[in-house]
C-alpha cells in the first residue's frame, strides 16, 4: 500500500509489465477489499446502504453464478475456429472401433445436457453446446450421428413450443430463450423416418451377430459393421439401438400428447412405456461400455460423469455460444451426471404417463382433485406444461367443454341454464376466465402457485360480491331460503354458493402450500392450524349447502339450518366428502388447542427477533386472506380470544383427535374405489391416533413434569403435524 498526500492509504503499485497497452489505462488492486468482504460477510448476508435496498440486492450480480456472472473464459472465438481446430471432427475418430464409442458418448452427453436444460439452464449452454448440432449439415455423411442430432433438435423444438404456449416458463429461469440458435430446420418433421432407417440397419447387424455360426458369415458380408471387433459388435449394436429407440419413442410421446382433446394419449402411453423400457436397456449397457473402454483416472468418479463410459465427449464446448449469442451467460454450467439424467427422464415419463391416464373428468371438482394429487409427485416444468395444455385448450376445458358448461356441472344448475340468458352476463363471462386462470395457476410450481393463489383469491371474492349485487338488482333477494320457482333465482343461488365453495377451496390450498414450502416455523403452527380450522369449516358448510341445493329430492321443510358442520358430525346423512373435511377440521382444531395450551403454559418454542410478535407474524402469513375477508370477520383478535383459555387441565375434556379417527375409519367404505382418498384417510388415522396418545400424556404429566418436552414432526402427513412427547 502507498500513502496519498492527505495521509490516506492507496493500493500498492501494480507491475506495469503485466498491463496490456492502451490509452489512459488505470489498474487498482482490490484483492484486499475482496478478502475483507469475504471475511466479514456470511452466506445470505446483504450489504445495507442508503441507495442499496433489498430489491437492488436481488438484482445484483452473484460472483461465479453461471446465470448472473458472465465470466471471461472462452476457448474459441468462433464456431469456425473450433471446427478448424478439430473440436468436432467428422468422422468422430480415425479408429472405427473407437468411433462408435465416441458416438455413444455424444448421445449420453446430449441426454445429460437436455435434462440440465429442462431443469432451467440455458439452451445455448446445454444442448447447443454440441458443435455438431450448431452445424448439423456437416454430419450428413454420418447417418447415425446425423439422425440422432436431428431428432434431438426436433424434440427440443417441440418442448419449447409446449412450454412457451403454456407460459409456465415465466416461473423458471431462461428456459425457452433460443438466442437465435438453429432450433428449427427444414425437414425436421421427417427426422423420425431417418432415425427409423438407421435403426433398421443396425437391427439387421444385431440379428446377424445373433445368427447361427453357419449362416453368420454370409449375412455379415452384406452389412457394414459398426466397428472392427466382431466380438464386441453385438454389445455395441445393443447400446446404440436402445439410445436411438429412446429418442424415437420420446419424440413420438411428446408429439402425441399435443394432439387436441387428449386424443393421442393412448398412443402416447405406449411410447412412454417403450421409453422406460429403453432407459432400462441404456442403464444395463453401461456395464458393457465401461468394460470395453479405457476410462483412466475417471473410474473412481464414474457416477459424476456425463457419459456411461466416464470419458469426456468429443464435439462440445459450453463457452462457445458466449461469443455467438451476446445475451447468453458465458460462464460454463455444471451438466447433470449421466445417471441423474436417466433418473430425470424416468421421473418425467412417469409424470407424463399419469397425465395420459387421466380420464378427463368433466366435473370441476374432479379436475381440482387430480391436479392437487398430481402436484404431490413434484412434477418438473415440462410435465406441468403438458398438464396445463391438456386442461386449457382454446378457452375450453380439455378443448372440449365450454367453461359455462363446466360451471353448470360444478354448480349442478338445471339443464335450462345452458340456454339461459344468464350466461351472457358480464360477470359470468369474467367467472369463466377466472376458472381457466385458476387452473393454469394450479399447474405451476408450489412457490409460484402460492403467490398467484393469494392474489387471485381476491378476484374470486370481488366477483362474488359483484354477482351478488347484480343478482339482487335483477331478481331480488337471492339469499332467501324460500323455495322460489323462478329459474333465474335458482340459477343465481347455485352459482353464488359454488363461487364461495371455490373461494374457500383456494384459501385452504393457499394455507396448505405453506407447509410444502416450509414457510411456517414451530411457533407459527398454532395460528396456522387455527386458520385452517376456520377456513375448513366454511368450506365444509358451502360444500354441504351446494349438495343440498343440488339434491332435487331433498326434503328441507321443517329442518333447522345447522350453523356449524362439526356440531353434527355424527349425522351419517352428511355426504362422505363433507365428513372427510370434518376429519381435517377435528385434526386442525385439536392441534390448535394443543399448541395453544403449550403456548399458554410457556412450553412452546419461542423465537426471538425484531419481528417476533404474534400479531406481526399473523399479519405476515395471512395478509392476502385478510384483504379478501376470508373468512368474514376473522382477525388476529378472533384467534387470540379463541386460544387464550386453552389449558392442560381442560384439554382432556374433549379429544378432537379421537373423533377424527372414528370418522376416518367409518368413511373407508364410502371411498373404497378411490385410492387417493383411502390413502388420505389412512394418514389422518395415523396422525389422529398418535396425537390422541400424546394429548393424554401431556394432560396427565404436563403440569407435573417440567422435563417433558413436546415437539412436532410430519412423519405421517405432509400438512398435519404429529406430536412427539419426550423427556429432555
Amino acid at each position: 500500500m502507498t500513502q496519498n498526500d492527505d495521509g490516506s492509504k492507496a493500493p500498492s503499485p501494480i507491475n506495469k509489465s503485466i498491463i496490456p497497452p492502451g490509452d489512459q489505462t488505470v489498474w487498482t488492486d482490490v484483492s484486499s477489499l475482496l478478502h475483507s468482504a469475504c471475511t466479514d460477510l456470511w452466506d445470505g448476508d446483504l450489504i445495507h446502504g442508503e441507495n442499496f435496498n433489498l430489491f437492488a440486492a436481488m438484482s445484483a450480480l452473484e460472483i461465479m453464478d453461471p446465470k448472473m456472472d458472465s465470466g471471461i473464459v472462452c476457448r474459441y472465438y468462433s464456431l469456425d475456429e473450433a471446427i478448424e481446430n478439430g473440436a468436432a471432427p467428422i468422422p468422430v475418430s480415425s479408429d472405427k472401433t473407437d468411433d462408435v464409442q465416441c458416438i455413444i458418448d455424444i448421445m449420453d452427453h446430449l441426454l445429460a445436457c437436455e435434462a440440465t436444460w429442462h431443469k432451467g439452464h440455458s439452451l445455448a449452454q446445454t444442448v447447443f453446446s454440441c458443435i455438431y448440432l450448431l452445424r448439423l449439415e456437416r454430419t450428413s455423411s454420418h447417418a447415425l450421428l446425423y439422425s440422432y442430432c436431428r431428432v434431438t433438435r426436433a424434440t427440443c423444438n417441440a418442448v419449447v413450443s409446449a412450454v412457451s404456449e403454456a407460459r409456465t416458463h415465466e416461473e423458471e429461469d431462461i428456459f425457452t430463450m433460443t438466442y437465435g440458435l438453429p432450433l428449427k430446420g427444414d425437414g425436421d418433421e421427417k427426422c423420425v423416418s431417418m432415425l427409423h432407417a438407421v435403426d433398421e440397419t443396425i437391427s439387421r447387424q444385431l440379428r446377424a451377430c445373433k445368427a447361427p455360426s453357419s449362416s453368420k458369415k454370409r449375412v455379415v458380408e452384406d452389412i457394414e459393421p459398426l466397428q472392427t471387433n466382431s466380438d464386441l459388435e453385438e454389445g455395441y449394436c445393443t447400446a446404440v439401438l436402445c439410445r436411438l429407440r429412446f429418442r424415437k419413442h420420446f419424440y413420438h410421446a411428446i408429439t402425441c400428447m399435443r394432439r387436441p382433446q387428449g386424443r393421442g394419449f393412448e398412443l402416447a402411453r405406449k411410447h412412454i412405456a417403450s421409453c422406460l423400457s429403453e432407459l432400462e436397456c441404456i442403464l444395463k449397457s453401461a456395464v458393457f461400455i465401461r468394460s470395453n473402454c479405457v476410462c483412466g483416472s475417471y473410474e473412481d468418479e464414474i457416477d459424476d460423469r456425463t457419459t456411461a463410459s466416464g470419458r469426456q465427449p468429443i464435439g462440445f464446448d459450453p463457452t462457445l455460444n458466449s461469443r455467438l449469442c451476446a445475451p447468453t451467460p458465458p460462464r460454463a454450467i455444471k451438466i447433470l451426471s449421466w445417471k441423474k439424467a436417466i433418473e430425470y427422464f424416468q421421473k418425467l415419463l412417469h409424470d407424463l404417463d399419469i397425465i395420459c391416464s387421466y380420464p378427463l373428468d368433466p366435473l370441476f371438482e374432479g379436475v381440482l382433485n387430480f391436479v392437487t394429487e398430481f402436484q404431490k409427485f413434484k412434477p418438473d416444468l415440462v410435465a406441468r406444461a403438458h398438464l396445463q395444455l391438456l386442461l386449457v385448450q382454446d378457452g375450453k376445458l380439455y378443448g372440449r367443454d365450454p367453461v359455462f358448461a363446466v360451471i353448470c356441472k360444478g354448480a349442478a344448475l338445471p339443464e335450462v341454464a345452458k340456454i339461459h340468458d344468464i350466461q351472457k352476463n358480464e360477470f359470468i363471462l369474467q367467472l369463466g376466465q377466472l376458472v381457466l386462470t385458476s387452473l393454469k395457476i394450479l399447474c405451476t410450481n408450489a412457490a409460484w402457485q402460492r403467490r398467484k393463489l393469494g392474489k387471485i383469491i381476491q378476484d374470486w371474492r370481488i366477483l362474488y360480491l359483484q354477482l351478488e349485487l347484480a343478482f339482487r338488482k335483477d331478481f331480488g333477494e337471492v339469499a332467501s331460503t324460500s323455495n322460489d320457482e323462478n329459474i333465474s333465482i335458482k340459477i343465481s343461488k347455485h352459482i353464488l354458493v359454488w363461487i364461495e365453495e371455490q373461494t374457500y377451496w383456494i384459501a385452504l390450498r393457499f394455507l396448505l402450500l405453506g407447509f410444502e414450502l416450509e414457510l411456517y416455523s414451530p411457533n407459527d403452527y398454532c395460528m396456522v392450524y387455527w386458520y385452517i380450522y376456520v377456513v375448513s369449516i366454511k368450506l365444509a358448510e358451502k360444500t354441504h349447502l351446494k349438495l343440498m341445493l343440488n339434491n332435487d329430492n331433498a326434503k328441507r321443510k321443517g329442518k333447522k339450518k345447522k350453523d356449524n358442520v362439526k356440531d353434527a358430525a355424527k349425522d351419517y346423512h352428511f355426504p362422505p366428502v363433507v365428513l372427510l373435511l370434518q376429519c381435517q377440521i377435528y385434526l386442525a382444531e385439536g392441534l390448535t388447542m394443543m399448541l395453544a395450551a403449550l403456548r399458554n403454559h410457556d412450553r412452546a418454542i419461542k423465537v426471538l427477533g425484531p419481528f417476533n410478535t404474534e400479531q406481526e407474524r399473523f399479519f405476515q402469513h395471512f395478509e392476502l386472506l385478510q384483504k379478501a375477508c376470508i373468512p368474514d370477520q376473522m382477525s388476529y383478535l378472533s384467534f387470540s380470544e379463541s386460544t387464550s383459555h386453552a389449558r392442560f387441565s381442560t384439554l382432556h375434556m374433549y379429544n378432537y383427535f379421537k373423533d377424527s379417527q372414528k370418522i376416518a375409519k367409518e368413511l373407508k367404505s364410502s371411498f373404497s374405489g378411490n385410492p387417493d382418498k383411502l390413502a388420505e384417510l389412512r394418514r389422518i388415522e395415523q396422525v389422529a391416533e398418535h396425537n390422541a396418545i400424546a394429548l393424554n400424556l401431556i394432560c396427565r404429566l404436563g403440569t407435573l413434569d417440567p422435563s417433558l418436552k413436546v415437539y412436532f414432526e410430519y412423519s405421517h402427513h405432509s400438512h398435519f403435524a404429529t406430536a412427539v412427547v419426550k423427556r429432555s
